[in-house]
């Protein structure tokens, strides 16, 4: 990204290839969704029963996962909550909201994907009821060209009760803490809807197995892992609302010059735990070496190389008195490093590691001011 001197929390760009806008929101196909392609394939090389329908199928439920969460943009975007990004799965889709979505507002928003894939089922159960073709409804696996309207329209109605379940990361999990904060801390409603999203997937998984069905126990997979990483996302927006960047940022780190060989860099990175160093000329911060951009300039250009050479130039910049529950989705996501500044002077950085250690203690109990302590004092 640009290095814009500005309030906001830089946003690292992904692959063209995998992300695009439509309506002006950026929709994103997970690194999993090849998992998907890798099914239609093997559907359509082991099937004797139209494997274009199956296909077709899988497009038109794609399509309706898609609507469903953009039910969910509109309605946000209505309560004045912005959505950052859908991220497309194997099993269904994840709407990526802004932290500031209060109980009733995010109660409403999940009620909207379902509630879409409910709408598009019943006009097509109208139509067919219209003209008398329900015949083939619950022909669901194994579609035909006569069955496939019907066969979309029974996966919509299924993709709205699997939806309307009460556990994370379903829409009914998000319904269920939002209700159950209004008579629970919102730390234990999360806690409660996440512990049920993995026990539905245990016992899917567990079904899956003893009834031999290969798809339940690979969506009880995804469930569990989406039911994981919600219920950490939301612990995680829960401890850092409120707190600034500054108050998680490593203050005490080594920098490199311009002039710096890749071997003094690997020398460093040797002798001390930091993995990424800022590259400093004249007081000004002009780049930032990785780990990773290291090695590889050791491994392609010699130890010899300049630093200055190898270098990012476009690296993210943080405000200090930024918000931490917004930096959380892009740190999440590139598990990147971060230099938190104030105009042109760097004051710390700010990493993965280090901000897993201080959500551990804010866990534990303790608050920013008294993380703090040891470097005020100094």
């Amino acid at each position: 990204m640009s290095q814009e001197r500005n309030s906001k929390p830089p946003v690292r760009r992904l692959p063209a290839s995998r992300t695009f806008r439509i309506l002006g929101v950026s929709v994103r196909l997970h690194s999993t969704f090849v998992l998907l392609l890798i099914f239609i394939m093997a559907i359509g090389v082991g099937s004797s029963k139209s494997p274009l329908s199956y296909g077709l199928l899988v497009l038109a439920l794609l399509a309706s996962v898609l609507l469903h969460e953009f039910a969910h943009a509109f309605v946000s975007a209505y309560c004045g909550v912005k959505t950052q990004e859908i991220v497309m799965f194997p099993i269904g889709g994840i709407s990526r909201l802004e932290p500031s979505a209060k109980p009733r507002q995010e109660f409403w928003i999940a009620l909207a994907g379902p509630a879409m894939n409910l709408l598009i089922g019943g006009v097509l159960l109208w139509f067919l009821i219209s003209r008398k073709e329900t015949g083939g409804l619950f022909s669901f696996s194994e579609p035909t060209p006569a069955n496939l309207v019907q066969a979309i329209a029974l996966g919509n109605l299924i993709l709205a009760a699997f939806n309307f379940l009460p556990a994370f990361p379903m829409d009914g999990g998000r319904m269920l803490r939002a209700l159950l904060t209004r008579f629970r801390p919102e730390e234990e409603a999360t806690r409660i809807a996440a512990l049920c999203g993995r026990m539905l997937a245990i016992s899917m998984g567990l079904y899956g197995l003893l009834t031999m069905h290969v798809v339940l126990v690979f969506v009880a997979f995804f469930v569990y892992l989406g039911a994981a990483q919600e219920g950490a996302a939301a612990m995680g927006r829960y401890l850092t609302h409120g707190v600034p960047v500054r108050a998680a940022m490593l203050t005490e780190f080594h920098t490199l010059a311009p002039g710096n060989s890749i071997r003094d860099a690997a020398n460093l990175l040797l002798s001390t735990s930091q993995q990424d160093f800022p590259v400093i000329h004249g007081g000004q911060v002009i780049g930032l070496l990785g780990r990773n951009a290291l090695l590889r300039a050791m491994a392609t250009e010699g130890p010899e190389a300049y630093v200055a050479g190898v270098m990012d130039r476009d690296y993210p910049i943080m405000q200090p008195d930024t918000d931490l529950a917004k930096i959380l989705p892009l740190m999440a996501q590139t598990g990147s490093c971060a230099l938190v500044m104030e105009g042109e002077r760097l004051l710390g950085l700010l990493t993965a590691e280090n901000l897993s250690q201080f959500l551990l203690l804010r866990r534990f109990g303790m608050e920013p001011d008294a993380i703090r302590a040891p470097e005020l004092a100094g």
